[in-house]
């Protein structure tokens, strides 16, 4: 798909431990890989429908966010079109009703990306407080890793950036 147009949103509240993992995922994502042009990444935080604007014109929306299914802490979960909307359904905090708002506006708007991919990782606190619990913090590599991977999977280029010296980075 020639200039595709992919966007990686980290969503949750730095301030709840486990719920800022989606925030962290994609900082840890920012310092450890080089991406070409193509793929946007952004700190959704807390917000909903303000969002919209972010998701105009994208061909792959990839949504990191904490997802509770009962599973034990830290385990990663991949969810991708219809079943996207349906995790928010369980929401463990308010900004996930907004980010459910958010989909049914853009797929009303036809503004929706055509792919939408949701990592989710299972929290085990979001008490207030700044840092990730050992389950969670333990997991972000591998889960910031499955993010390359995904990407690279659309046919971009993602290299660690101690490995970029003189590659070229395209988008699919």
């Amino acid at each position: 798909m020639p200039g595709m147009n992919i966007l990686v949103m980290g969503i949750g509240n730095m301030l709840l431990q486990d719920e800022g993992a989606g925030v962290r995922t994609v900082e840890e994502f920012a310092r450890k890989y080089e991406t070409p042009q193509c793929v946007e990444l952004l700190d959704g935080g807390t917000s909903g429908i303000e969002l919209l604007q972010y998701l105009e014109e994208r061909d792959v929306l990839i949504l990191i966010d904490v997802v509770r299914n009962g599973e034990p802490f830290g385990t990663l979960t991949r969810f991708e079109g219809d079943d996207v909307p349906s995790v928010f359904q369980k929401k463990i905090s308010p900004h996930q009703l907004g980010l459910s708002d958010l989909l049914a506006t853009a797929r009303l708007m036809g503004s929706i990306p055509n792919k939408v991919i949701l990592y989710g990782i299972e929290p085990k606190t979001i008490d207030t407080g700044l840092e990730l619990s050992t389950e969670i913090a333990g997991n972000i590599d591998r889960l910031t890793d499955l993010i390359a991977g995904e990407v690279r999977d659309l046919g971009v280029t993602v290299t660690t950036k101690q490995a970029i010296g003189g590659l070229r980075h395209v988008c699919a």
